[in-house]
């Protein structure tokens, strides 16, 4: 196994990946192996990069379908790099219809990660982070004010939640959005879940509630992927009745932090167009329970 310096001595390819926040490439060495190099986000700390490593060297032996890291952070050009093995397959979002099957499949390897998760921390994991549930009162109420529509911005408001009991919290991917799903089309099911860039400590059931407000956004059934994902690890009463109104108040902050956004790049109508889906889907969301 190479290190981070030695891979790169070896590369013979680099093609550019999409990411949000880091940059991401796909290498190819000179005996024909595949890697991902990560670039991260200067903004980005040291100590939060271990984590993501922790996780996914604590995770190696636990599930089959997360990267595996390889070699040490690295510094190079200024900037902390690295390595992690490539995952074959196709984004969830780029495969049509989500099948009974596929969705069942899904929620089963997301119960597998949660049921594998419950055993770990990580200091860096404890942290402030706008895209956590548990913050998500908190950004509907300072930036639902953005919503251009009167009519989204209401609907919105009425998305946030409180849950009544104290809900179970562990160290969650808090990502589960179908790009970071990678599917096998011949078996026609999930072959990886990568990019912990977005992990917190917060409600343990928030990765299936997140998994749930992409799913709902498609043609699959949701339901079915909470039967795959009670198959490996059991809901509490409280985390049932909490589940539904996550998913809406995930939703929800997608709509602000992207009116947000779209205040600070207005010219991007990318940031408008990735909402449509969001505006059509909520207001239903408050009959379909």
């Amino acid at each position: 196994m190479y290190s981070v310096d030695k891979l790169l001595e070896h590369i013979q390819t680099a093609r550019r990946l999409p990411s949000e926040r880091d940059q991401n490439f796909l290498l190819t060495d000179d005996s024909g192996q595949q890697f991902v190099l990560k670039i991260a986000n200067t903004a980005e700390s040291r100590a939060f990069l271990e984590a993501q490593n922790a996780v996914m060297d604590y995770l190696a032996e636990r599930v089959s379908f997360c990267q595996r890291v390889i070699g040490d952070i690295a510094e190079f050009e200024g900037h902390l790099v690295r390595v992690v093995t490539y995952l074959p397959g196709v984004p969830l979002a780029e495969i049509k219809p989500h099948t009974p099957g596929l969705l069942h499949d899904f929620g089963q390897k997301l119960g597998q990660l949660t049921r594998a998760l419950t055993d770990f921390d990580h200091p860096a994991a404890h942290r402030d982070f706008h895209w956590d549930l548990a913050n998500g009162n908190r950004i509907v109420n300072g930036y639902a004010p953005l919503i251009e529509d009167a009519e989204l911005r209401e609907l919105v408001l009425k998305c946030r939640y409180k849950p009544e009991s104290e809900l179970r919290r562990s160290v969650i991917h808090g990502d589960a959005n179908d790009y970071n799903v990678l599917v096998d089309p011949e078996s026609m099911t999930v072959s990886g879940l990568i990019d912990f860039g977005d992990m917190i400590y917060s409600y343990t059931v928030g990765d299936l509630a997140i998994a749930l407000a992409y799913v709902v956004l498609g043609d699959g059934d949701p339901r079915d992927v909470i039967a795959g994902y009670r198959s490996e690890f059991g809901l509490l009463d409280e985390e049932r009745e909490a589940l539904w109104p996550l998913v809406r108040l995930r939703l929800a902050m997608s709509v602000c932090i992207a009116a947000h956004q779209i205040r600070q790049q207005p010219e991007n109508e990318y940031l408008r167009i990735s909402q449509k889906a969001i505006e059509k889907t909520l207001p239903r969301m408050f009959t379909d329970e």
